[in-house]
Parts: C-alpha cells; sequence; structure tokens
C-alpha cells in the first residue's frame, strides 16, 4: 500500500520549478529505433510496458514544460491502476518490536518495512542572520516585471537560483547570486544537477560587467532599512574583504530538504548534508534504522553529486534493482542472475552488449554497474544486472574473483572541457576524457586490477582493436591467473 498526502501524482511538479520550464532532457528524435537505448535521453519516462507511456509523446520540447510531466505522471497512474491511497496524509511514524506503526487521520497502518519516497518536503534555510527577510523559491513573485528597475540579491547559486536570475536579470538593475561555495558548472563536473548551459547568459552578462554579478561570499547579514535590505558579506576569495551592499529585493534559492517531522525520536533516520538528506546503507536503507528504506530523489547520498540518482532518469533504474532486494530480503525471491562461461570470448561479448546498449549503466554512471561473479561450482561466472558498486562489493565480498562493468568520465582537472588533448591509443585508455567503459577485478573487497576502455564519440565501443581485443585480453590474462 502506498499513502500519499496529495490528491493526484506529481504534486511538486505542480508547483516546482517555479518558472514551469524542466531542465531534464527530453531527446525525441535519435539515432536509434532501440527503445532501451532512446532512453538514453528520454529522462522523464517511468519504467514500463505501456508503449503510449513515453513522455516524448506528451513533448516535444527539448526542455519541457512542468505541466506536461504532471499530465504524464497523472496518466501514469490512470493506465496501470497503481494502489494509491491519496489524500491520506501521514501524522506520525513510530516503531515498535512488531515493525512500523505509520499514523494517519484514518487510522495506524503497520509495515515489517517501510519505504519513506516523499520527496522534498521542506525548503532549505541557511542559517544567516536576518533570513527571515529574504522571501523564500517557494513564494516568491516570478512576474519579472515585479523586478523591474530593482537592486536583487539571490541567496544561492544552483539551478532554482540560476533559474530566478535568467527570469529577471533582464527586468531588473543589478542581480547578485551568492553564495560560499564557487559556481558548480555541469560541463565541467559532469553532474546534471549542477548548473546548466541555459543559464549562460548569466554568466555572460557577469563577465561582460553588466553589474550582474555571481559572488563567492558569506552572507553576514541581513537588515531591512527603510525601504532597501542592508547585506553585510566576506567574499570567500579577497583576503576577507568584507562590503556593504544594498538590495531592493532578497530571495532565497537555496534547496530544499527532506522533513523528518514526522519521525518519532527512536526512529528518526540519521541525516547528512547539512541535514537535507538521509544517510544510507549501500542497498538504500537508513543508515541508523533497520528496515526504513528511501526511495526517489532523496535516495542520493551514496552518489550525491555524481550520478542521477536525484532524478527521474536516474532514479527509475535505482527502484528496478532497489524492488529486486526487496523482494529477495522480505519476500525470499533470489537476485536474479544469468550465467556466463568463464572464458574470455564469453566475458567480453557480453560486457561489451551491457554497456553498448543499457540505458541503466549510462545514465548511473559510476553507480550502477554489472557484476561477474565466478561460482567455484559450476566453473561459470553468475551475471547480476545494474547493481549498485558499492553493494556489489559489500555483498560479493566473500568471492576471490569478481568483475564489475560500467560506464565512467574522466575525471583530470582540465584546464578548459573543450579543449582536450586527446590520446586514442587503446593503451593509454585509462586517460579518456569522455564517458567510456572500465572493468574492475575484485579479491573480496580489493579492487586487484582495472581495465579501461577508450572512449567513443557516438558511445558505441565496439571497434575490434579499441574495445574487443584490449578487452578480450585483460580477461584472458585476468582468468590464466587465476584467484
Amino acid at each position: 500500500m502506498t499513502l500519499e498526502r496529495e490528491s493526484e501524482p506529481g504534486g511538486f511538479f505542480a508547483q516546482y520549478p517555479r518558472h514551469r520550464r524542466l531542465i531534464s532532457l527530453n531527446k525525441v528524435h535519435t539515432t536509434s529505433t532501440d527503445p532501451e537505448i532512446k532512453l538514453r535521453w528520454d529522462w522523464n519516462s517511468l519504467l514500463n510496458d505501456a508503449p503510449e507511456l513515453s513522455f516524448p509523446k506528451y513533448s516535444t520540447e527539448y526542455f519541457p514544460h512542468a505541466d506536461d510531466l504532471v499530465r504524464y505522471l497523472a496518466d501514469f497512474q490512470r493506465i496501470h491502476a497503481l494502489n494509491v491511497r491519496y489524500r491520506t496524509a501521514v501524522e506520525r511514524i513510530g516503531r515498535d518490536e512488531d515493525g512500523f506503526a505509520v499514523h494517519t487521520a484514518d487510522g495506524v497502518w503497520r509495515a515489517r518495512c517501510l519505504v519513506v519516497a516523499t520527496g522534498w518536503g521542506r525548503p532549505y534555510v541557511p542559517p544567516i542572520r536576518g533570513i527571515e527577510h529574504a522571501i523564500g523559491y517557494e513564494d516568491m513573485e516570478v512576474e519579472p516585471k515585479a523586478y523591474a528597475g530593482q537592486r536583487v540579491l539571490i541567496i544561492g547559486k544552483g539551478n532554482s537560483a540560476f533559474e530566478t536570475a535568467a527570469a529577471i536579470f533582464g527586468h531588473a538593475a543589478m542581480v547578485h547570486l551568492a553564495s560560499r561555495q564557487p559556481l558548480r558548472l555541469a560541463w565541467n563536473t559532469k553532474h546534471p544537477g549542477d548548473v546548466r548551459g541555459q543559464y549562460g547568459a548569466i554568466l555572460d552578462s557577469y563577465q561582460f560587467k553588466t553589474l550582474h554579478s555571481v559572488l563567492d561570499c558569506t552572507i553576514d547579514e541581513i537588515r531591512p532599512v527603510n525601504d532597501h535590505f542592508e547585506v553585510d558579506i566576506t567574499y570567500t576569495h579577497a583576503d576577507g574583504e568584507r562590503a556593504l551592499l544594498e538590495y531592493e529585493s532578497v530571495l532565497r534559492c537555496t534547496g530544499f530538504r527532506m522533513d523528518t517531522s514526522l519521525f518519532e525520536p527512536h526512529c528518526q533516520p540519521e541525516m547528512i548534508r547539512d541535514d537535507r538528506m538521509p544517510g544510507l546503507r549501500p542497498d538504500w536503507q537508513s543508515s541508523n534504522v533497520d528496515d526504513l528504506y528511501f526511495a526517489g530523489t532523496i535516495a542520493q547520498a551514496r552518489d550525491v553529486k555524481h550520478a542521477s540518482s536525484p532524478f527521474i532518469d536516474g532514479f527509475r533504474y535505482n527502484l528496478r534493482t532497489f524492488t529486486q532486494l526487496l523482494r529477495e530480503r522480505y519476500d525470499g525471491v533470489p537476485l536474479a542472475y544469468d550465467e556466463v562461461p568463464a572464458e574470455p570470448d564469453a566475458l567480453t561479448t557480453v560486457t561489451l552488449d551491457r554497456l553498448n546498449w543499457s540505458s541503466a549503466l549510462w545514465t548511473q554512471f559510476e553507480y550502477l554497474c554489472d557484476a561477474f561473479v565466478f561460482d567455484p561450482v559450476t566453473g561459470r561466472f553468475r551475471h547480476y544486472r545494474d547493481l549498485p558498486e558499492d553493494y556489489a562489493v559489500s555483498r560479493f565480498a566473500g568471492s576471490s574473483h569478481y568483475y564489475t562493468a560500467a560506464l565512467r568520465w574522466g575525471r583530470d582537472d582540465y584546464a578548459d572541457v573543450f579543449a582536450i588533448e586527446r590520446h586514442p591509443q587503446p593503451g593509454r585508455a585509462r586517460e579518456s576524457a569522455f564517458i567510456h567503459p572500465v572493468i574492475r577485478r575484485y579479491r573480496g573487497a580489493d579492487l586487484v586490477a582495472e581495465q579501461h576502455l577508450l572512449e567513443d564519440l557516438l558511445a558505441e565501443w565496439r571497434r575490434p582493436d579499441r574495445h574487443v581485443e584490449p578487452l578480450r585480453e585483460f580477461f584472458l590474462k585476468d582468468l590464466s591467473t587465476g584467484p
């Protein structure tokens, strides 16, 4: 049974983002007709078997309107007739020797295990003196003309802050985006939650000295003075320089945090990263409360700021694996696997087929992997799909011979990500900057070998000289040495 406070699906997206344009890609036209591969660039569809429930049927825009996602989610609920009890607000969550007790106005629901997939419950309010004078992202005026001629301070430098700045910087006299940490651009970090390229006009305006600025600073205090605000700041990279700045509007765009007020003290989950999200074990279980799990956007602690677990295109694959882990633990259904001969050719073929085809491994790069675990009884490898790599290492720590196969980015500190010197020789594949296959060999919990395969412009890793033979040679050498 699923309990939902709202009257229909997609309550968050009915309000957010405030300016109603999603940053999740919707690439309708691709070079492939394979539905699995097309999901690599469809960041909004949920996994299901209904052909009509593909998000590109709801919008053809590259950055879709949030209302289209709300409409899609409503149809998903209607067509699949999901067992969701709407208009049922959870008031309190407790726990005793029989499991969890979930209290609602309609009664108490009991469960041996509890999955919390509430999304962000409340705004994150940073500890700044006078922050109560700032208008939150959730309440601010979205009509750009409301800021005409004003000096505006936006607290935050994430996508919500840039979304707000992009809407008003053509009307405001001055827009400053400020936070302690330097700006993180998605084209540098490869993380879709960092600031995206469509907000580049704001950065242009900053560099061209139009009075719009991006400030690395600590905001010490916000004070209302007559018809404006005085804001004390200390610059981060300026030898402790302080300044007093004046604004007509101060907007708080600092993101959200999970609401933990529902939990009774004895089952209060541990929170991390400024108490924004729950700490997790590798199987998405609470780091400190047994049988309490988290799913969806709040279940990102294991790959925060790396893969796409905060977003639909990431957590849809996490949830598929998570379901299998729950069925194994609570229903006794063994985790599924295929068998692969312990031969270099067979391992090479299966590994490259998966890496070239799987959207889960593509979207959840550096997080989900396939695991090939040698079974000494059968003399073959058990092939498990789409496991978090840290979970695989924990689960198979008793095995002396297993591999993981995943996709990874080069992580060097490139001075210019658009002018990277490339070295397209198989022996230098480890220096690849673009997403590329990496196969790791473990003995117990120890990583003992690693094979990188060369990056490819079209993400097709099948060239005999660059991909097939180097991987085959890796397996041949490793298998010949034994455990």
